[in-house]
């Protein structure tokens, strides 16, 4: 792997001078191109101890315009970062759009050196390659030009570096215990390294071997390779012809929605009993679950007017206000459409023991993008495994993950309509849109049909509530709620 590597290359100081000067102007203007493309880009920098990634990620800063970049080094994550996903802190920290984002020590780093010291197995090892390609994978299908350096350096070479470093006062800083023992170690970690970048090079996120031995090579191998992609990518993206239209479905004869028995109701006193029931049950499973850092997230999906706001209210009456969240979703502001369209849910999730309540959610990608031709057919078609990607992730990580659909009938919806109408204080919560969205009920319930077969699971199944009557629909929110904690802290 690392033998195919231009090792050992050299350039003088002339040569590096002559070619400097023009390519640091090539890429201030492919910068400033950048800023007003659509897309971001993703630089990591991998690999031995002071081979120079570090140096190489300060020259990027100085030769381009420092306020269009960002640039993160991570290390052991904080107990902040712990109690979340370990790819939450890398999607909080993702470029915008016309950014370009530099990642020390990114999400490589912490895989490779478990597989190094035996703190994984192989298939372990696998799992979490594979799930950096999802992740990657995503990124690049929503437009991200993703660059991947791995800096390297012979073990004889290495030892060299870090001897230097360490005799220099100024950065004698740079070099510790850690870099020593990874040194001592240095086979297993070349050779965890070349699985990891076998298995994850691909056209949309290719590797690029730099010898770090020679500071001016590996300075122009770095900055002329972000040169040509950037040439590349903004050349590709101004030829790129739309898609194709794809024809719209119409909903099966027998959905998942159609099957459901929407004459269940409860009686007032009924209702109020359950609803007292149900929520001090949910108050005492939450509190367990704060107790052991068990988290969850709750996700309302359905019709307009099926409930949601209400059911919502119920369940945040029966919890602790200092441990639960709502985030209601709306169309995504100008800083959300600048990124993936999972970022703005990524940045959310809940600490340990905490629970978030989404308001509509990232099944808007499936639901109204789709129907209304906010999101491009390809676009909606990938969001299907994204998804499940996404929320596999949280369940590998322990969270309580509840998927609502509240469902009504179209009579029923019409018949709520005209009461908001015709109430005052009810009167703000119609508008134009619900009954435009209305008119498209066959379109929507093809897409839920579609959503709920392709995004359930038997750990996070879809749970579908019969909504004609509001006390019915409420009572089984919450008792299914706390049906979901409870199985999860059975587990634990």
């Amino acid at each position: 792997m690392f033998e195919t590597a231009e090792l050992g290359a050299k350039i003088s100081r002339e040569a590096f001078d002559a070619a400097a000067e023009k390519l640091r102007l090539a890429l201030l203007a492919l910068q400033d191109r950048l800023r007003e493309a659509n897309f971001p880009v993703i630089v990591l920098f991998a690999g031995v101890d002071g081979a120079g990634k570090t140096e190489s990620v300060n020259l990027i800063n100085e030769w381009l315009d420092p306020h269009w970049i960002v640039t993160r080094a991570y290390e052991d994550p904080s107990q902040e970062e712990s109690e979340r996903p370990s790819f939450w802190r890398y999607w909080r920290d993702l470029p915008k759009s016309g950014q370009i984002g530099l990642f020390l020590s990114g999400w490589y780093s912490r895989p490779i050196l478990w597989r190094v010291y035996g703190e994984i197995a192989d298939a372990d090892f696998n799992y979490r390659l594979d799930h950096i390609k999802t992740f990657e994978r995503l990124l690049a299908d929503d437009g991200a030009l993703i660059l991947k350096f791995w800096m390297h350096l012979d073990k004889k070479g290495q030892k060299k570096r870090l001897k230097a470093l360490e005799a220099d006062p100024l950065q004698s800083w740079k070099v510790g215990k850690q870099d020593w023992r990874n040194w001592r170690h240095y086979k297993s970690f070349i050779d965890a390294a070349g699985h990891a970048i076998r298995r994850t090079d691909v056209s949309h996120a290719r590797w690029t071997i730099v010898d770090g031995s020679d500071e001016r090579h590996r300075s122009l191998t770095v900055l002329q390779t972000l040169h040509d992609a950037l040439v590349r990518q903004l050349a590709e993206r101004q030829a790129k012809k739309p898609a194709a239209k794809l024809k719209a479905r119409t909903a099966p004869k027998a959905s998942v929605l159609s099957a459901l028995d929407m004459t269940q109701a409860l009686d007032k006193p009924t209702y109020e009993r359950d609803l007292q029931e149900a929520r001090a049950d949910l108050a005492v499973l939450a509190r367990e679950a704060h107790a052991r850092g068990i988290s969850s997230v709750a996700l309302f999906e359905g019709w307009d007017a099926a409930g949601k706001g209400g059911a919502i209210r119920r369940v945040a009456a029966a919890l602790d206000a200092r441990h639960r969240q709502v985030v209601p979703v709306a169309a995504p502001t100008d800083e959300e459409k600048a990124h993936h369209y999972l970022w703005r849910f990524w940045r959310h999730l809940p600490r340990a023991g905490h629970m978030l309540i989404y308001d509509r959610s990232w099944y808007g990608r499936l639901l109204v993008e789709r129907v209304e031709g906010f999101a491009r057919p390809e676009e909606w078609e990938r969001a299907y495994a994204e998804i499940n990607d996404f929320e596999d992730q949280l369940l590998h990580h322990g969270m309580v993950l509840a998927k609502f659909w509240l469902h009504i009938t179209p009579e029923e919806q019409y018949k709520r309509f005209q009461e908001r109408d015709s109430v005052a204080y009810k009167k703000w919560k119609l508008t134009d849109e619900d009954w435009r969205n209305r008119a498209k009920w066959d379109a929507y319930e093809a897409a839920v049909h579609e959503m709920v077969e392709r995004t359930s699971s038997a750990a996070a199944p879809w749970i579908l509530i019969e909504g004609n009557d509001k006390n019915f629909a409420r009572i089984k929110v919450i008792r299914s709620l706390a049906d979901r904690i409870r199985q999860r802290l059975a587990r634990s």
